[in-house]
């Protein structure tokens, strides 16, 4: 029989340690979490100091007795949990479900699931970090505490199953934002001017206008571009200034838990939540011909950007072996954001020398994106900088102050980008190479030319920019991105269309119900507070229930507030003139997952619903019939024509019923603060003021 047992939390991480550990070793996977908060009361006695109240979770029974006979029977238990906080307090409750003795548990931990790691850890085995236990039970009993006790108050307002936490009301709250923005936005006019000229080589050189030799000049109109062609158009052109030289553009940092999402996000397509299945995919294990089952990349739920020396000595070994020795970067670490808790090293490849291409047929399709991904990060990490050629030319119309310029850049030296591209990097590479002119060269001009902009309204949040923006401002840890994300569209807050972030109408309602009655606690700097204050938890430095005691008091008054506002303002059930056609009743409108409908009253006797379509108030100007206010199935508000399919009409703003003077198109109302009228038309700037029946009078 074997002497030791070893728990991890999933069976492919159980395989995988197996390979690696020999017949005195007995693995076992506690698959996940084996106890937790329960489901049915909040779990923390309030009145006893915020004692959590831990049960087994339902379905585990037989797998703990199992693991409690095998536990009793060997000489030592190693607790292989992953090396984090949520790790650590897994290990925790397997010793308590487990009824182990402390005497002969040992915690081990390692950043990658390789033979040398996992036979260190084994050396290094130490005793339960109940700091980093109790960070985990602070986190858990706030966003219990918050979950448990300001949900209700969204099923009296809105509807049944809907939740609020502190982290998820932050990154809704964003969007709302930023959807606000968006259609608060007036477009601005401004022009450029770009001239094309030729040199005595009878080259071609473009150039666009800057201003003056001491100033930047906007073009606000047309008429200010006209006068400026006017002054300029007849001149003789003088390069007056030449500047050579190169531009060194550096590496970037191995990736992180959340550049690896949004990098993952922008050039594969893939979901936070994807990205992190098959990122944890390649940590736990990956059947590899050849060699057996091996973990391929280290600890995913990382904020830290830095190697060890052994990592850099293979990645060195990699780079010689394949490339020359001028691209091997000399060794550093990147530098690590002050407020990360930087616990683990940055996710790498625990072989460079596993080349993506020599495992490929081993891996699923997306395995093996990722994968290169991740590797194609890390060994670029540790080359040289790539280095361009770059001039630029000041290009004057004598006898006025006015300047013309250009720049252009050739790649010298790939350096890094042999291996990692970026799509923008691609670009840039592919910069314009500017014919070679001297300072007092003459040029003519061949043509300039007006071009008309308009300024345009902040970008709509996409995953990687959400997951980047909570990063910036301290909201959230590692782990807590994906499943963020995940929360707010599942309980349809907000619909993602075209990799874009829009709200639904029920994200508006909750979203306004939090900012009126809770915004002192779940706003963007108190949030980021207590993550610094679970991170002094994990640090040692704060009692982990000093952050429940001090945050409670206020929680409290705010929610007792807010259940009064809450009652005064709940949402009835609105008669309709509707009858229902089954039982001869007046239905009423009610709130669902796509926002309203009719339902008959009689439920659940009679289960009759249909459709509402609220008159918008203004006829089609397509056909003449009424426009409705209707849903998509994701739940986004449009307005569509009553005699939808004949008719086509969708817009995502209400008309006016009127056309654009302009190009013919479908004048719509804007804003929430600055309302605007605006064309529908996306390639007509046409707007105008919004004059309500107040201000005529």
């Amino acid at each position: 029989m074997s002497k030791y047992l070893v728990i991890v939390e999933s069976p492919a991480k159980a395989k995988t340690l197996k390979k690696f550990l020999g017949s005195n070793y007995k693995i076992e996977a506690s698959v996940g979490h084996v106890r937790d908060l329960p489901k049915s009361e909040l779990g923390i006695n309030i009145d006893n100091d915020f004692e959590p109240k831990y049960i087994t979770i339902r379905g585990k029974g037989e797998l703990l007795a199992k693991l409690r006979k095998e536990a009793k029977a060997a000489e030592k238990v190693y607790l292989a949990t992953d090396p984090d906080r949520e790790g650590e307090a897994i290990s925790w409750h397997l010793l308590f479900a487990l009824k182990i003795d402390p005497s002969k548990a040992y915690r081990i931990t390692f950043n990658e699931i390789t033979k040398n790691a996992v036979k260190r850890s084994i050396k290094e085995a130490r005793e339960i970090d109940m700091d980093l236990v109790n960070a985990q039970q602070a986190r858990r009993a706030l966003d219990r505490i918050v979950g448990y006790k300001i949900s209700p108050l969204l099923w009296k307002k809105v509807k049944k199953g809907l939740s609020a936490g502190r982290v998820q009301s932050i990154a809704l709250r964003l969007i709302c934002d930023r959807d606000e923005e968006i259609e608060n936005f007036v477009p601005q006019e401004y022009h450029s001017l770009e001239a094309e000229f030729k040199s005595g080589s009878k080259k071609t050189i473009k150039a666009k206008f800057y201003g003056t030799s001491s100033s930047k000049l906007d073009i606000d109109t047309k008429a200010d571009a006209d006068n400026i062609i006017n002054a300029v158009k007849d001149k003789n052109f003088i390069v007056s200034n030449v500047k050579k030289g190169s531009r060194v553009k550096n590496p970037v940092p191995p990736f992180t838990t959340s550049t690896l999402q949004q990098e993952a996000s922008k050039l594969l397509g893939f979901a936070a939540q994807k990205t992190m299945r098959v990122a944890q995919q390649l940590y736990e294990g990956i059947d590899i011909k050849g060699e057996g089952t091996v973990g391929l990349v280290s600890y995913i739920r990382t904020d830290s950007v830095r190697i060890s020396d052994e990592a850099y000595e293979d990645a060195k070994a990699y780079i010689l072996k394949n490339f020359d020795r001028k691209y091997l970067r000399d060794k550093s670490q990147y530098k690590t954001d002050s407020r990360a808790q930087d616990a683990h090293e940055a996710i790498r490849p625990t072989s460079a020398a596993r080349d993506p291409e020599t495992i490929k047929g081993s891996l699923t399709t997306e395995q093996y994106k990722l994968y290169k991904l991740i590797w194609s990060r890390f060994i670029a990490s540790q080359m040289t900088p790539a280095i361009y050629k770059t001039m630029s030319v000041k290009i004057t119309p004598e006898g006025t102050d006015y300047q013309f310029r250009t720049s252009g850049s050739l790649l010298e030296f790939d350096g890094y980008l042999l291996v990692y591209k970026k799509n923008e990097e691609k670009d840039e590479e592919d910069g314009k190479n500017i014919p070679e002119v001297a300072e007092n060269d003459k040029l003519s001009l061949v043509n300039l030319t007006d071009q008309q902009h308009f300024t345009q309204p902040p970008a709509r949040y996409t995953e990687a920019m959400l997951i980047k923006t909570l990063e910036e401002l301290g909201i959230g840890r590692p782990s807590t991105y994906a499943p963020t994300i995940t929360t707010i569209q599942a309980r349809n807050y907000v619909t993602k269309e075209n990799k874009l972030f829009y709200t639904t109408e029920l994200g508006e309602v909750v979203n306004q119900i939090i900012k009126d009655n809770f915004e002192a606690i779940i706003n963007t700097e108190f949030t980021a507070d207590m993550e610094s204050a679970l991170d002094k938890v994990e640090s040692g430095s704060l009692e982990w229930k000093d952050i429940l005691r001090n945050f409670y008091p206020l929680f409290e008054a705010l929610l007792s507030e807010a259940e009064q506002k809450v009652e005064n303002v709940k949402i009835e059930d609105e008669k309709t003139d509707i009858i229902c056609e089954e039982c001869g009743r007046n239905m009423v409108i009610k709130y669902g997952r796509y926002g309203k409908f009719l339902a008959c009253p009689g439920f659940p006797e009679c289960r009759n619903t249909k459709p509402l379509f609220e008159d918008s108030g203004v006829l089609c100007p397509k056909c003449g019939g009424k426009v409705y206010v209707k849903k998509t199935k994701k739940g986004r508000r449009y307005y569509g024509c009553e005699h939808n399919p004949e008719c086509d009409l969708m817009l995502w703003n209400k008309p006016t019923g009127k056309t654009c003077p302009i190009c013919g198109g479908i004048l719509v109302e804007k804003g929430t603060k600055n309302k605007h009228i605006a064309c529908s038309n996306p390639e007509c700037n046409y707007s105008e003021e919004l004059i309500s029946d107040e201000t005529a009078l």
